[in-house]
């Protein structure tokens, strides 16, 4: 059995999930979720507790239910209290600022950017080179973020580019004669 599967995934107070025949729905103060499951894993709802288990013994079987349990417990975290990405703009001139429902960044290039933001995902700059992308869906603030950060990704000589708040880049030495 997977070990990812075996930990049950507890429900905070406020947070509705029902089990359909081949979907779960998560419903919680942030939004509402729903997943398809596969019909090699089993899920139940017991105390306040969703459990997982395979049906079969199969290397298929156990694997799927390690990962439904991951997406259900992303589903639960991410209608109770959300996820966040924060981004930041290295390099000069380099800004960004939020107009309405899209993300206009200013990266160096002939042109500005216009990113629209996806619904269920809000973005927020406190600073003109900070961007926070918030959301209750995991996948969708991170794809966002991916995206925003692939229009300039940081280059490895003077650093300059979009990167996440918590990545580090490793300086290349300058190439010599």
């Amino acid at each position: 059995m997977s070990r990812v599967a075996s930990y049950p995934v507890a429900v905070p107070s406020g947070v509705e999930v029902k089990i359909d025949d081949n979907n779960i729905h998560v419903k919680g103060p942030l939004g509402e979720l729903n997943q398809p499951l596969i019909g090699e894993v089993d899920v139940k709802l017991e105390d306040g507790k969703l459990t997982f288990a395979s049906k079969s013994e199969s290397k298929f079987s156990r694997a799927m239910s390690g990962t439904t349990r991951a997406l259900v417990n992303n589903m639960v975290i991410g209608v109770s209290k959300g996820f966040e990405r924060r981004l930041n703009l290295i390099g000069v001139g380099y800004r960004a600022q939020v107009q309405g429902t899209n993300l206009k960044l200013d990266l160096g290039y002939s042109h500005d950017i216009l990113h629209p933001i996806p619904e269920g995902v809000k973005a927020e700059c406190p600073t003109p080179t900070e961007v926070v992308i918030k959301g209750y869906d995991k996948q969708a603030v991170g794809q966002t973020a991916a995206k925003i950060r692939e229009y300039r990704p940081p280059e490895p000589y003077k650093g300059k580019g979009v990167r996440y708040s918590d990545e580090r880049v490793v300086m290349k030495e300058v190439k010599k004669k």
